[in-house]
């Protein structure tokens, strides 16, 4: 039986950045999407991993929500300048 470290009353979350036959590149978050690791792991690995946290796949969408945070705590709000 796969046993997670993360406590089941927290959300974890997967964003996949890319894929190949050797390795998986995602972001992987608990609680919050916008605050995340960058982690890289074979493909069977990968899915073991989000198996035993019981993850959360982000969409499309949730992902380019996440990027545009991150572009306002990079680059600034223009809105709040106005």
């Amino acid at each position: 039986m796969l046993t997670s470290s993360v406590p089941p009353s927290l959300r974890c979350f997967v964003r996949e950045r890319s894929r190949n036959e050797r390795f998986v590149e995602f972001d992987f978050a608990i609680e919050d999407p916008e605050l995340f690791v960058e982690l890289i792991l074979p493909p069977q690995a990968f899915e073991e991993f989000c198996s035993r946290n019981a993850v959360i796949f982000m969409s499309e969408e949730e992902g380019r929500e996440v990027d545009k945070q991150m572009e306002k705590w990079r680059y600034g709000d223009a809105e709040l300048h106005r």
